[in-house]
């Protein structure tokens, strides 16, 4: 039993290198063209998955069970949408990703520059969930770029997946992560760890909002470059989170229309979890 043991972990840290070896060809400015512009991210159409995931995050800052002083973003890639809500509730942001080419993608934006993506509707967006006119976005970009502390390196398959001191010896108040974890992990066990690590960065009580791909198994990281993803289900989130010691709190699930499925993924669905940590 120790030795199957052992061949399994053995297995899962070769899949997990070989994962961070086809990453080295991710292209920033590709994946947001493909993910982040319309029909994906379109403000104008109510079954656009974008405004879907933005609303979902709004609602969980909002309902005012989450709290707290920090707030950290896993696996940021080059997005800032998933913290745009967030920055609101929380005085300090720590954004994190494994590659550099990420990591100064949203540097570039924080130090006031446009980067490959103009944010610009998302936040005027958000602005309108929260009750502001659309031309409160220039503020929300502001308070966003102040409360971003740091820009941290991240491997969420090392039992510590930042460097130590990063975070108060407590933890994080809440994570949240989106399409991170089944993306970098060869399979659901490797997944399974990839979030029982993340798990001790967060305080207990603590929140994680965790948003990912339903029945994915590729991706495009840039022109050609197809990325194996593990192909999750409602069930096996719901089973990976209480493995890991969350208790749900809500699962939302979002079904992509036929004009969504545009090439770049063989993505059926996404969710959205809100779960604690006990």
């Amino acid at each position: 039993m120790e030795k199957e043991s052992e061949k399994k972990t053995v297995d899962i840290d070769d899949g997990v290198v070989a994962m961070a070896v086809r990453y080295q060809g991710f292209d920033p400015a590709a994946y947001l063209q493909y993910n982040y512009t319309p029909p994906r991210a379109d403000f104008q159409r109510s079954d656009s998955i974008v405004p879907w995931k933005l609303s979902c995050l709004h609602k969980a800052f909002t309902e005012g069970d989450i709290d707290g002083d920090l707030l950290v973003d896993i696996g940021s890639g080059p997005t800032l949408y998933q913290v745009m809500s967030g920055c609101e509730v929380f005085r300090r942001v720590i954004l994190t990703d494994f590659l550099e080419v990420n990591r100064k993608e949203l540097k570039t934006w924080l130090g006031g520059g446009s980067g490959s993506l103009d944010w610009t509707p998302y936040l005027e967006y958000v602005c309108q969930l929260e009750g502001r006119s659309s031309s409160a976005a220039s503020d929300k970009a502001s308070r966003l770029r102040s409360a971003v502390t740091d820009v941290l390196p991240i491997d969420v398959h090392r039992q510590q997946p930042l460097a130590s001191g990063a975070l108060p010896p407590t933890g994080a108040d809440c994570l949240v992560s989106c399409f991170c974890l089944e993306s970098v992990s060869p399979d659901v066990a490797s997944f399974n760890r990839a979030l029982g690590n993340i798990s001790t960065l967060l305080r207990l009580g603590g929140h994680l909002l965790l948003i990912g791909a339903l029945g994915e198994s590729f991706y495009l990281g840039g022109p050609g470059l197809q990325i194996p993803v593990v192909p999750l289900d409602e069930a096996q989130v719901c089973n990976s989170l209480k493995a890991t010691g969350f208790a749900l709190v809500q699962l939302s699930v979002y079904t992509l229309p036929p004009d969504m499925r545009v090439g770049v993924d063989d993505v059926s669905g996404v969710f959205f979890a809100k779960a604690r940590k006990l």
